[in-house]
C-alpha cells in the first residue's frame, strides 16, 4: 500500500483509522485482531496530534504506511511532533482504585498491549511508532 499523510489534526485520525482498516483487510487479519490494531494505532496518533503538535503549539503531519511480510503486517507511523516515547508509560496500577491512580497512561499501555510488538525511534528527526501484527497469532 502507498503511504498517506495527512495533517496532524484531530479531523486526520479517521483517515487514519480507515487506512489501517484497509490495510488489515489485504493483509487477511481477523476482525477482532484488525480492530486491536485500529485501537492501538489510533491511541498513539491522538496522543501524537494532541501532545505533540497541539499542546506544543507546533503544526505538523502524520504519515501512515502499511508494510505487508508473509508473516506480519506492519504499521509505520512518523511525525515531526514533540519527542515521546510510548514504551516509558509506566503501567498503570489496574489493583488500585481509579479515584486514587494518576490520570493518564492507560490508553497507551492498552494500545501497546493490542499489538504483538511495538517499536519506537527517531529516524531522520521524526519520530517513528512501529506497531507488528503476526498473521498466525491472530484470533
Amino acid at each position: 500500500m502507498d503511504a498517506l499523510t495527512v495533517e496532524g489534526q484531530l479531523k486526520s485520525i479517521t483517515m487514519i483509522t480507515d487506512y489501517v482498516a484497509r490495510a488489515a483487510e489485504t493483509a487477511g487479519l481477523s476482525e477482532k485482531t484488525a480492530y486491536y490494531l485500529s485501537l492501538a494505532v489510533d491511541e498513539i496518533a491522538t496522543n501524537i496530534v494532541l501532545h505533540g503538535y497541539a499542546e506544543a503549539g507546533i503544526t505538523g503531519d502524520l504519515t501512515i504506511t502499511a508494510v505487508m511480510q508473509p508473516k506480519n503486517l506492519k504499521i509505520i507511523l512518523e511525525d515531526s511532533g514533540l519527542f515521546y516515547d510510548p514504551r516509558q508509560v509506566t503501567a498503570p496500577d489496574l489493583e488500585r482504585p481509579l479515584h486514587e491512580r494518576e490520570p493518564g497512561g492507560l490508553g497507551i499501555y492498552l494500545a501497546l498491549r493490542s499489538v504483538d510488538k511495538f517499536h519506537y525511534c527517531q529516524h531522520q528527526g521524526r519520530n517513528r511508532s512501529t506497531f507488528i501484527i503476526q498473521k498466525q497469532n491472530q484470533t
